[in-house]
């Protein structure tokens, strides 16, 4: 099979990200950014993330995951901590984040260092959800392999029955990351990709130092 997708071509033309109009703080212009995407509802998750980083056997994987809070610390998302992405993070906190907003012709690219949220922030975020959401922490041992499908569904009958009538507590192997950010990227579509490329770098003391980059 051989498919030629020379001519998939767009010409990006919906905004304009300038020095002057780029505000001292990244996080202010990210919330500025994902409000626009969010208002605009031309994605069902606005939140999606994708999130790289370098596994156990020396390769990067990235895959999606949901961003759940920002602030000005950093960026928030939940996953098991003994997933494979959780144990590679433990061996190498350095990860990259990135966003991409189709309609609005942008991308943000997150490069930070990742590490475990307070246990009380993860229990307040895990008691915010659904209960078969919650189940499902339980139930899968996130990236191992399992014999069928029907195993899983074994799995999650069986912590079903366990809490039935109780508080479906926060598995401890279930929490937080927070990627701290130490460079953070806004890329915006120009015609004849002319792109706007804005990379905010964290300096020793807390100050961003903005740069415009070549497209």
């Amino acid at each position: 099979m051989n498919k030629d997708l020379s001519e998939y071509r767009k010409n990006y033309q919906k905004g304009e990200l300038t020095e002057t109009n780029a505000p001292k703080d990244p996080i202010t212009l990210f919330q500025t950014w994902f409000y626009e995407a969010e208002k605009a509802k031309t994605s069902s998750e606005t939140n999606a993330m994708n999130i790289a980083n370098i596994g156990l056997d020396g390769f990067p994987k990235n895959r999606i995951v949901l961003l759940k809070r920002f602030t000005e610390e950093g960026f928030i998302f939940y996953t098991n901590y003994q997933s494979e992405k959780g144990k590679a993070i433990a061996n190498n906190p350095n990860v990259c984040a990135s966003f991409f907003w189709e309609q609005q012709e942008r991308q943000v690219i997150i490069k930070g260092k990742a590490k475990k949220i307070t246990p009380s922030l993860s229990d307040e975020y895990f008691k915010s959800r659904p209960e078969g959401s919650k189940l499902g922490a339980w139930a899968s041992n996130q990236s191992e392999v399992v014999s069928s499908k029907e195993q899983l569904h074994q799995q999650l009958a069986m912590h079903t029955q366990h809490f039935k009538n109780l508080e479906i507590t926060r598995p401890k192997h279930w929490g937080g990351y927070i990627i701290n950010p130490i460079s953070i990227e806004f890329w915006q579509g120009r015609p004849n990709r002319m792109h706007d490329r804005i990379r905010y770098t964290l300096l020793e003391n807390f100050e961003w130092k903005i740069e415009r980059l070549a497209p």
